[in-house]
C-alpha cells in the first residue's frame, strides 16, 4: 500500500455574492482583491502565506457540476480559523464585522484551551473562527 503525503493546497468556498464575499474577507484583513474590480468575476484566488484560498460562483460550480446544490445555512461542516496578533484584535476584529451588518454566532470569550476566541458567519453562512492566544 503506498501511502500518500498530501499537504493543503487550496481552501475553497462556494459564494453566492462575489463582491460581498471579498468584502467580509477583506475586512478581517485578507489580502484580498478589491470587490469593486473583482466582484464580477465567476473565480478569485489569493495568497495566505502558502496556502492558497479560493473563492467561486455559484454558477462557476454548477459549470461542471450540474446537480450541485448549496446545503443549508450553517450546516458546514468545515470553518475558517483566522488567527489574529492579539486577543484584542479578536474584539475588534469581531466588532467590526458584526458593526458591517455580518452575522456573529459566538461574541469573543476566554476559552478554556487557552485562547481569545470568536465565531462570525460570511455571507454565505460559512463559519469564521477568529482566534489568539491568551496571555
Amino acid at each position: 500500500m503506498v501511502v500518500m503525503k498530501l499537504r493543503l493546497a487550496v481552501i475553497e468556498l462556494v459564494v453566492s455574492d462575489m463582491s460581498a464575499t471579498l468584502a467580509f474577507y477583506r475586512l478581517l484583513g485578507l489580502d484580498l482583491p478589491d470587490p469593486s474590480e473583482a466582484g464580477a468575476q465567476p473565480h478569485v484566488q489569493a495568497d495566505l502565506g502558502g496556502v492558497q484560498i479560493a473563492f467561486d460562483t455559484e454558477d462557476t460550480i454548477r459549470s461542471f457540476h450540474p446537480e450541485w446544490a448549496r446545503p443549508a445555512r450553517g450546516t458546514t461542516q468545515s470553518a475558517i480559523a483566522l488567527l489574529a496578533a492579539s486577543p484584542a484584535e479578536v474584539d475588534e476584529a469581531y466588532a467590526a464585522v458584526t458593526a458591517a451588518g455580518y452575522e456573529g454566532e459566538l461574541k469573543p470569550w476566554d476559552a478554556v484551551w487557552g485562547q481569545r476566541y470568536a465565531v462570525v458567519r460570511d455571507p454565505d453562512g460559512n463559519q469564521v473562527d477568529l482566534f489568539a492566544p491568551l496571555p
